[in-house]
């Protein structure tokens, strides 16, 4: 991982609250807002853009929030927003976040990252030449339980690492009109899904040097369901899988040469795991914070990162670097080339 950087374009916000500007107004969206609204000493929504003004004073009325646009342009103009969070489809990040930098605003960008790495390059590119802060919305890794496993791993708690495990799947017979399905809009089960087991392998064991993955493709030619092989010259694997084909979950283990540590559900936003080693009991290990919501609990984390960086004139975070994003984004490029999905307008 990269070492963060600092700038004094992201340095202004010192002594009061974020303010923060919404771009999109679907599922995701609401569910930040909701986070960022349980932070209130913290930070503050004072806007909302969308491609239509309806949705978005729909949004804004819904959540209090003062100003409401229907351009996204007239969101990254706003001068009283200090960053933007990106949730729109991935095949749109590039053009939102690219608009908001432009506009000399900070960007919390939506997983994945962008549709493909070309683009992820011109972004980060983009940030570290106007000295802007730019972060993906990667909430695992900002996780309390992922970062205090990675610290046992790290440790050498199990050893030495030489196998990680990690699938995310559901059933869902979407429809051909569904935008899991749409090459245009970055469809497969590999952006939505696969972008959480290939970052948890990058977490432990960093860039493979090996790439192999089989896919199961839609007749649009998007992957209902894709295994992945990672390998490593040290001599790990990993062995990732997602799709919307069949209810697999989300577990998740990291084998190691003197033990191993096994997550048995929703790794990607873990409440707890479990440590085995030889002649020793198993170790459960929760998560303080669990509440009935905890996917907003788990924003709120990813939030926080955001607003720590800011105060301290950051333009990355040491949690979620750029170069780990990259680098991910390569990884799935090379995935994509193995089962021959292509994404129209941008490969």
């Amino acid at each position: 991982m990269s070492e963060h950087t600092t700038g004094a374009r992201t340095a202004g916000v010192q002594g009061r609250r974020v303010r923060w500007g919404i771009l999109a107004t679907g599922g995701i969206a609401a569910t930040f807002t909701e986070a960022l609204l349980s932070l209130p000493d913290d930070a503050e929504v004072v806007a909302v853009g969308s491609r239509g003004a309806a949705s978005a004073t729909a949004f804004a009325e819904r959540y209090g929030i003062p100003r409401a646009y229907g351009s996204w342009d007239e969101l990254a103009a706003d001068e009283e927003v200090d960053v933007v969070y990106v949730a729109t489809p991935h095949s749109a990040h590039r053009a939102a976040a690219g608009l908001c930098l432009e506009a000399g605003k900070a960007v919390l960008c939506e997983k994945a990252f962008t549709i493909n790495s070309r683009e992820a390059r011109e972004l980060v590119g983009l940030a570290r030449e106007r000295g802007l802060f730019l972060m993906e919305a990667m909430w695992t890794y900002c996780n309390p339980l992922v970062l205090h496993l990675l610290a046992l791993v790290q440790d050498g708690v199990i050893g030495e690492v030489r196998h990680v495990s990690a699938h995310f799947g559901f059933f869902n017979d979407f429809p051909p009109e569904h935008r899991m399905r749409d090459p245009a809009l970055g469809g497969g089960a590999l952006l939505d899904l696969g972008v959480y087991p290939v970052s948890f392998a990058h977490l432990l064991l960093g860039t493979p040097d090996t790439v192999e993955a089989w896919a199961q493709l839609t007749p649009e030619r998007v992957d209902a369901a894709t295994g992945i092989v990672l390998g490593w010259n040290s001599g790990a694997v990993a062995t990732l899988s997602c799709g919307f084909t069949a209810d697999i979950g989300a577990p998740a283990a990291i084998a190691g040469t003197g033990g191993r540590i096994e997550i048995p559900d929703g790794f990607f936003n873990a409440e707890r795991f479990v440590v085995h080693r030889p002649g020793v009991e198993p170790q459960t290990v929760l998560l303080s914070d669990v509440s009935e919501d905890h996917e907003r609990g788990s924003m709120r984390h990813e939030a926080t990162e955001v607003m720590r960086a800011l105060r301290a004139g950051e333009t990355e975070s040491p949690l979620v670097p750029l170069d780990g994003s990259l680098a991910v984004m390569s990884t799935l490029d090379r995935v994509r080339e193995c089962v021959n999905v292509r994404y129209p307008g941008v490969d």
